[in-house]
């Protein structure tokens, strides 16, 4: 694949989740698909949840990888009887299917992403009945060479109906020798027949340390990690795009602005709200409207708890939460603010709201609540 292709499965300032080199953190789910491997029960469809950027793709890569590399137990026990079973879902990188793989170039493997309309030139934004009809003729010419198959979908929660009923036939009639792996961020919005056909490996969140190690796996650096966990929340996705953009600088600026109410820091808000209205910063705007959700969550939970909330976030964090939320009942107006500037910034993203306008919105909605 061209390294200037459009990547939708990748998140931008870290490798492919082809190219990483292993996964961390989520051993459970790697130990439940080598248990079923090696038993003989390897189900054909296998959906891949959990948060986003916690490794989901990274572990379909990973499978896919085996699973091409690995004769199925009882298919190669040779002279001398069988080999031994396998011990991890680890497949060395100089290994001919993981070179094939990298270069895009292994017959038993086939890859369904979003991509680019031929008509407009642009990324489609979802997979469409198209991409999964494809599917077929890959089936049938590879069926000739034998040997595993492996199908990755990434992420299924972006087919259309069109391209799910597509993939269900596929599902109810598995193909022989076949393996379907299905990331999915949000497994509720899949047809329901998709999901019982389909066995699932859960993935949770990271821990602070796992957090580390695969921050740094990916290249990134940053002088307040315990921080970038905590608004990451987990994630290792989630902390490379607040990296890339700057979202520690940003929510330092929250809570400035939430440690100036109720008397608001007009100057300050002002400041925010231009900057969200520049041009180009549509995804500043969104990571903004992101952070108001995780500091208005934080905040009521510090007056549910009762203490701070550690590690901090940002400077100031916990006694600016101690401050407006000392006891549950300001917890539960600050939960209530949330779910209304969630529902106002919604609908001004649907409707285009000025930026700056939905920004400065929010922030008087802040201030009522404060007050």
């Amino acid at each position: 694949m061209s390294d200037d292709a459009p990547q939708p499965d990748r998140v931008e300032g870290a490798p492919h989740p082809r190219e990483t080199a292993r996964l961390i953190g989520q051993d459970a789910a790697q130990r439940a698909f080598l248990d079923a491997f090696t038993s003989g029960r390897l189900h054909h469809g296998w959906l891949i949840t959990g948060p986003r950027g916690v490794g989901k793709a990274t572990l379909a890569w990973q499978i896919a990888r085996f699973l091409l590399a690995t004769p199925a137990p009882g298919a190669d026990d040779g002279l001398f009887g069988a080999p031994p079973p396998p011990e991890s879902l680890a497949i060395p990188p100089d290994h001919p299917v993981a070179t094939r793989l990298l270069a895009g170039s292994e017959p038993g493997f086939y890859h369904i992403t979003r991509r680019v309309n031929p008509d407009t030139g642009r990324l489609r934004p979802m997979i469409v009945a198209e991409d999964v009809r494809e599917l077929n003729r890959f089936l049938q010419l590879s069926a000739t060479e034998g040997g595993a198959r492996v199908v990755l979908i990434d992420s299924a929660d972006e087919m259309n109906v069109q391209a799910a009923n597509a993939l269900l036939k596929m599902l109810e009639e598995p193909p022989a020798r076949t393996t379907i792996l299905m990331v999915s961020h949000q497994p509720a919005r899949l047809l329901p027949t998709i999901r019982s056909r389909c066995r699932e490996l859960r993935l949770g969140a990271l821990s602070p340390e796992d957090m580390a190690e695969a921050l740094t796996q990916a290249g990134a650096e940053t002088d307040r990690p315990e921080a970038l966990a905590a608004l990451a929340a987990g994630s290792v996705g989630e902390a490379l795009r607040l990296g890339n953009l700057g979202g520690l600088d940003i929510y330092a600026e929250l809570i400035g602005i939430l440690g100036s109410l109720p008397r608001l820091d007009r100057p300050r808000a002002l400041r925010l709200a231009e900057a969200a209205a520049q041009r180009g910063a549509e995804e500043r705007l969104d990571l903004l409207i992101t952070l108001f959700d995780t500091a208005l969550s934080r905040l009521a939970r510090t007056g549910a708890m009762g203490q701070a909330l550690l590690p901090e976030a940002a400077p100031d964090e916990a006694a600016t939460f101690l401050r407006l939320a000392p006891h549950a009942a300001a917890a539960r107006a600050w939960a209530s603010c949330a779910q209304e500037i969630g529902a106002r910034a919604r609908h001004g993203r649907a409707v285009n709201l000025d930026p700056a306008a939905l920004v400065l919105d929010t922030v008087f909605k802040l201030q009522d609540t404060a007050a």
